[in-house]
């Protein structure tokens, strides 16, 4: 974690709650790391506005 900064998902925790929704390990292990790559950058961007 940075100030004011996202920088990643806990993708392990992401991978758990996954297995919990019935999602398939390898389906999940496959999409996580894409969707996240895009969530960072969309809240970073969100964050950098002055609107927040």
């Amino acid at each position: 974690m940075l100030p004011g900064a996202v920088v990643g998902w806990d993708l392990t925790a992401a991978l758990v709650l996954g297995d919990a929704l019935g999602v398939p390990t390898t389906a999940a292990a496959e999409l996580l790391p894409v969707i996240e790559a895009v969530m960072v950058a969309k809240l970073n961007e969100q964050m950098e506005r002055p609107n927040g």
